[in-house]
């Protein structure tokens, strides 16, 4: 407001206010940069934070981000969805697994906590219990291991 009203003595015939007025407007700039990088790098993270826990986000990282956040995160979660059942034929592909290419098909999982049934492709379902161990398909077990009901039994 103050530069707007320089400008507006400038323009009357004050031209010591030129060299003010240039120098706010340099730092208005300044952090009007800072500000969108910032913005920028939390779209970043919000877009990392799809890709490492899921469509849904756990309540302790959805309660650190606005209401504009969590719309982008789900307008992304929403696109990133359509495009996934758009390629790989009827079903869709999911990106989300197998982030890192796996060893081997099985792996050994703990159970951290009650989950209730758990069905695998094959159509056998396993009771996860806290404490229970089970032999599952990676590629079925590994959004529950980001969501932090399995862990994963290195031998």
């Amino acid at each position: 407001e103050q530069n707007q009203a320089d400008v507006s003595e400038a323009k009357s015939g004050r031209t010591d206010l030129i060299f003010l007025i240039r120098f706010r407007h340099c730092c208005l700039l300044r952090n009007q940069r800072c500000i969108l990088a910032y913005l920028y790098d939390r779209l970043l993270r919000i877009r990392a934070l799809r890709w490492e826990y899921g469509s849904v986000l756990p309540n302790t990282i959805q309660f650190h981000m606005s209401a504009e956040e969590v719309e982008w995160f789900n307008r992304y979660k929403k696109s990133l969805a359509t495009y996934m059942r758009s390629v790989g034929g009827e079903e869709g592909l999911d990106l989300t697994q197998d982030i890192k290419p796996p060893k081997s098909l099985y792996i050994e999982v703990r159970c951290l906590r009650d989950y209730g049934e758990f069905e695998i492709d094959d159509g056998t379902t396993v009771l996860l219990k806290k404490n229970s161990q089970h032999f599952l398909p990676r590629w079925k077990c590994e959004q529950l291991i980001r969501q932090g009901v399995l862990e994963h039994i290195l031998s």
